[in-house]
C-alpha cells in the first residue's frame, strides 16, 4: 500500500513538472517568434529582411534620423561629425559615434551589434562591408521623383517600427502644405535659380536636381531650364547669374555647415550679381543648409523646406 501511494506521488509530480515544463517551452517558443518577426524591405539596393521594432539601428541618413526623432524612436549610433543643429542632442555619451558619412567606422558599428544599419547615397558604396555587420537598407531620396520616393521611406520606416498611422498624418500635413505653396506659383512668371556657395565657388541646380523639387514639386519657374541634373550641380561664375537675372536666387550655403573662409552672401552678393532682379528686388534667400544640405527626406526637414520656400513668395 505505502509502495503504491510512493508511486502516486511519483507520478503526480512528474506530471506537475512535465505541465511546467510545456508552459515554459510555449513561453520561450512565443519570445523567439517575436524576437524573429520581421519584415521584407525593398530599396534602392536590394531587398532586406528587418526586424520589426529593432532596438539597436545605426543610422547615416539624416533625413532618417530626423524622422525617427520625430517619432520618438531611438537609436544606437549616428554619424556625429556633420549632425545639424536642430539634431545636436544625438552629439552626446547616449549615441555611438559611427564614424563619418564617408568612412564609417566599421569596427565600432560591429561592437554596437545592431539589428538593422541605414544608409543612402554616401554609404551606397559600402552596402556589401555593411551588410556583413547587419541587415543593411538604402533610404536615399531620389531627386527625380522627390516626393515619392519620400513618401516610400517613410512608408518603410512605418512597418519597420509600427508607425503607419503617425506616419500618414505627418506626410498628409507635408502635402496640404505643398498644395498651399502651389496655389500661390500656379501661373507664377517671375523665375527663380538655385545655387550652392561653396567656400569661392557656387554650383548651380535645376529640375530633377538635388534641389529641384523647388521647380519639380513646389513649382517656382526655372530661369534655366537647361541645367544638368547632377548631385554636384554645375560649375557657375557670377557672369553667369547676372546673365540669367532671376527674378529670385535661392542660395544654399554648404560652407556654413561643412567649414569655410568665405561666407555665402560675400560670393553672392557681388558687383555682378547686384545687377539682377533678384537683388534689386530683395529676393535673394539664404535657404538653412541644415534642412536642404544635411537632412533632405526628413519629416522635420521637408516640412521646413516647403515652408522656406513659401515665405520667399509672401
Amino acid at each position: 500500500m505505502k509502495k503504491l501511494l510512493w508511486l502516486i506521488s511519483i507520478a503526480a509530480i512528474l506530471a506537475v513538472l512535465t505541465a511546467c515544463g510545456a508552459e515554459n517551452n510555449e513561453e520561450t517558443s512565443a519570445e523567439e517568434k517575436e524576437e524573429k518577426e520581421t519584415v521584407t524591405i525593398e530599396h534602392e539596393l536590394g531587398e532586406t529582411e528587418v526586424p520589426v521594432n529593432p532596438e539597436n539601428a545605426v543610422v547615416f541618413d539624416y533625413g532618417i534620423l530626423d524622422s525617427l526623432d520625430y517619432l520618438g524612436i531611438d537609436v544606437a549610433g549616428v554619424s556625429k561629425t556633420a549632425l545639424p543643429d536642430y539634431l545636436a542632442h544625438y552629439d552626446s555619451d547616449d549615441y555611438e559615434n559611427i564614424g563619418s558619412l564617408k568612412e564609417p567606422d566599421f569596427e565600432k558599428i560591429a561592437e554596437i551589434d545592431p539589428d538593422v544599419i541605414i544608409i543612402s547615397a554616401r554609404q551606397a558604396s559600402l552596402y556589401d562591408q555593411l551588410s556583413e555587420i547587419a541587415p543593411t537598407i538604402h533610404l536615399g531620396v531620389d531627386p527625380t521623383r522627390y516626393m515619392d520616393s519620400f513618401k516610400e521611406n517613410m512608408n518603410k520606416l512605418g512597418k519597420i517600427y509600427g508607425k503607419t498611422e503617425e506616419i500618414e498624418e505627418a506626410v498628409t500635413e507635408i502635402e496640404d502644405s505643398i498644395a498651399e505653396l502651389t496655389e500661390k506659383t500656379q501661373g507664377m512668371e517671375e523665375e527663380g535659380l538655385i545655387i550652392l556657395a561653396n567656400d569661392d565657388k557656387m554650383s548651380a541646380y535645376g529640375p530633377s536636381s538635388r534641389f529641384g523639387l523647388i521647380h519639380d514639386v513646389f513649382g517656382v519657374p526655372a530661369s534655366d531650364e537647361g541645367i544638368e541634373a547632377s548631385t554636384h550641380g554645375m560649375n557657375i561664375s557670377p557672369e553667369y547669374v547676372m546673365e540669367q537675372d532671376p527674378d529670385l536666387l535661392y542660395v544654399v550655403d554648404r560652407a556654413a555647415v561643412v567649414g569655410g573662409d568665405t561666407s555665402a552672401q560675400q560670393l553672392v552678393e557681388n558687383e555682378l550679381t547686384k545687377n539682377t532682379k533678384a537683388y534689386q528686388k530683395d529676393q535673394i534667400y539664404y535657404l538653412s543648409p541644415d534642412y536642404w544640405y544635411l537632412s533632405g527626406g526628413g519629416l522635420v526637414s521637408v516640412k521646413e523646406m516647403v515652408n522656406e520656400i513659401k515665405a520667399s513668395l509672401e
